[in-house]
C-alpha cells in the first residue's frame, strides 16, 4: 500500500467515523465520546499527511507515532461505544476493525522506517 492509498484510507476512515458519531445518542454519554472519537479519528489522517511531508526520517517516525496513538485511541472509543451499548455492535465493528488495521499498518511502517 503506497502513501496515496493510505492517505485515502485514513480520510475514508475519518468520514465513516463522522457518520457513525452522527448516530450516537445526544446525551451526557454520547456527546463527549463522540467528540473524542471525532478528534482522534480525524487526527489519524491529518497526522499521516504531515508524516508524508516530513523533512527527515526522524520527523516521519515521530509523526507516525502520533498516528499510531490516535488510531489506537479511536479503537478505545469504538470499543466503549460497543461495550456501553451506545450503538449496535454490527454498526461499529467494521470501523473498529479498520482502526485496528490502520494501527497495525502504521506500527509496521514505523518499524520499517526505523530500520532504514
Amino acid at each position: 500500500m503506497n502513501d496515496l492509498e493510505l492517505k485515502t484510507r485514513t480520510k475514508q476512515f475519518a468520514l465513516r467515523v463522522m457518520k457513525l458519531v452522527g448516530a450516537l445518542p445526544q446525551n451526557a454519554v454520547g456527546r463527549p465520546i463522540g467528540s473524542q472519537l471525532i478528534r482522534s479519528a480525524t487526527s489519524v489522517g491529518a497526522n499521516y499527511r504531515a508524516a508524508c511531508r516530513g523533512r527527515s526520517k526522524a520527523e516521519f517516525v515521530s509523526k507516525l507515532s502520533i498516528v499510531i496513538e490516535e488510531a489506537d485511541e479511536s479503537c478505545y472509543w469504538l470499543e466503549l461505544i460497543i461495550e456501553g451499548s451506545l450503538l449496535p455492535k454490527e454498526k461499529v465493528e467494521a470501523l473498529l476493525d479498520e482502526a485496528n488495521q490502520i494501527t497495525a499498518i502504521m506500527v509496521a511502517s514505523r518499524k520499517t522506517a526505523k530500520r532504514e
